[in-house]
């Protein structure tokens, strides 16, 4: 009775959380390289975050979007300055901004006379569990039990850009790409040089829009706030977010340049929760920190620290086949499927994750420190030493 069973749940439950490290419920201590994955980058019980809930609860957490939202368009602001972008939807989660992109692509097409548009997406690509996301995503195991899918998508494998053009010159009722810069739960695979500045150039030939899901690599996990800031002269048309943007506080967020964001007008979509008080009272906390604190450059360097730490303990492992990534969003890519590898982890009090069924994954929050890093090295090195 109670939960349904949907989640393989780990035999833990934890009740106080500091910085990178996790405190469960018999009081022992877990350093955290998943961060909610991907969603803490502040860490655990931040100062910034905690003082914004107490503040904000104590003076209102919700009106709804009929009326006007001051921390929400203040919010939208910081973001678009950031970004480049000139327009802010906001929703609570990654598959809803993701749904935004979605339709405001498909008003795109409507736009340009296209009956019935469609969007090129790509191989492992992962993009939300709603029936939209799902059929947008490329992973058929995810997928399976849930057809019929939805319509108005076709699929290229990542990084090859030969087949996108080729996609793109045979299918004139494209309307937008949409594509993650590196792929998370396909693997951690960053996007092959020139792949993205390839796409952008055939979106802008075509007149199409590129839409990219940083839902897991935005908010500074890249080593930039985010990770098509790594490209000189690059901006895409719709950009969705989420994950980071909170710290925990459920909030998701889908920008666009101007001429995109102005094919929402009221009433063409909606939420009613998106962008209350609370929300954006926390995301802006987040967003000061990080720039007043320059996390992601911070991050930055302890992914680089990461990685290279990584590659001179585990380079002649038998089992490790890449080691890749950028910032703090880190594969180990393995030879073989790992046999309870997280199970173990959590038996040293480490906490990782396994995606793509043979990389493990290290989204450690942002803050992490040298001598943090240090402990998940050799966590890992002995993790490893004990076999796959």
């Amino acid at each position: 009775m109670g939960l349904m069973h949907n989640y393989a749940r780990l035999p833990v439950a934890f009740v106080h959380g500091e910085g990178v490290w996790l405190q469960d419920s018999d009081g022992r201590r877990y350093l955290d390289a998943l961060a909610g994955i991907a969603v803490c980058g502040l860490g655990h019980s931040h100062p910034a975050v905690t003082r914004a809930i107490q503040e904000q609860a104590g003076h209102l957490l919700h009106t709804s979007n009929l009326y006007r939202i001051p921390a929400q368009e203040r919010l939208a602001e910081t973001l678009c300055t950031i970004s480049g972008l000139d327009g802010a939807f906001f929703c609570n989660s990654g598959a809803e901004a993701n749904e935004a992109a979605i339709k405001i692509a498909r008003l795109h097409g409507h736009a340009k006379g296209i009956a019935e548009p469609r969007i090129l997406v790509f191989s492992n690509a992962f993009h939300g569990r709603t029936m939209a996301t799902l059929t947008a995503t490329g992973n058929f195991k995810i997928q399976a039990g849930f057809a019929p899918l939805l319509p108005g998508f076709l699929r290229a494998p990542y990084g090859d850009l030969a087949t996108a053009q080729a996609l793109v010159q045979a299918n004139p009722d494209l309307c937008a790409i949409l594509v993650e810069p590196i792929q998370g739960e396909g693997g951690v695979r960053p996007a092959p040089a020139g792949f993205l500045a390839g796409l952008r150039a055939l979106c802008s030939d075509a007149d199409i829009l590129l839409m990219l899901d940083e839902v897991q690599t935005g908010i500074g996990r890249s080593g930039q706030f985010f990770a098509y800031q790594q490209l000189p002269d690059f901006l895409p048309d719709v950009l969705s977010l989420a994950k980071g943007l909170g710290n925990g506080i459920p909030i998701g967020a889908m920008l666009a340049t101007a001429r995109v964001a102005k094919l929402f007008s009221p009433g063409k979509h909606g939420t009613t929760f998106g962008g209350g008080p609370l929300v954006c009272a926390v995301a802006q906390a987040v967003l000061d920190t990080m720039q007043h604190e320059d996390i992601p450059a911070h991050a930055a360097r302890m992914g680089k620290i990461l990685r290279q730490k990584l590659r001179e303990r585990l380079a002649t492992h038998p089992q490790i086949v890449d080691i890749r990534g950028m910032g703090l969003m880190v594969g180990i890519e393995l030879r073989d499927k790992p046999e309870a590898l997280v199970e173990r982890a959590l038996e040293k009090a480490l906490l990782i994750n396994v995606t793509a069924e043979r990389v493990i994954r290290l989204l450690p929050p942002l803050i992490i420190q040298e001598s943090e890093i240090d402990l998940l090295v050799e966590g890992l090195a002995d993790l490893l030493r004990e076999g796959v």
